[in-house]
């Protein structure tokens, strides 16, 4: 429950920071806004694997 929380506080800030960007110059924001996706990929795939059930020990 909280690291959901801590990743919408997250976005909420990313959005807020490339809204604030764009209201000065747009395709700075489009340029920020393509990186941090990039970031978001790597970050979810660097994480471990979803298993699907508990492992089996024999």
């Amino acid at each position: 429950m909280v690291r959901t929380a801590l990743h919408v506080l997250e976005l909420l800030f990313a959005l807020t920071v490339l809204y604030g960007v764009a209201l000065v110059h747009v395709p700075t924001a489009l340029v920020l806004g393509g990186l941090a996706g990039v970031v978001a990929v790597e970050r979810a795939l660097a994480g471990p694997p979803p298993t699907a059930g508990k492992e089996r020990r024999s």
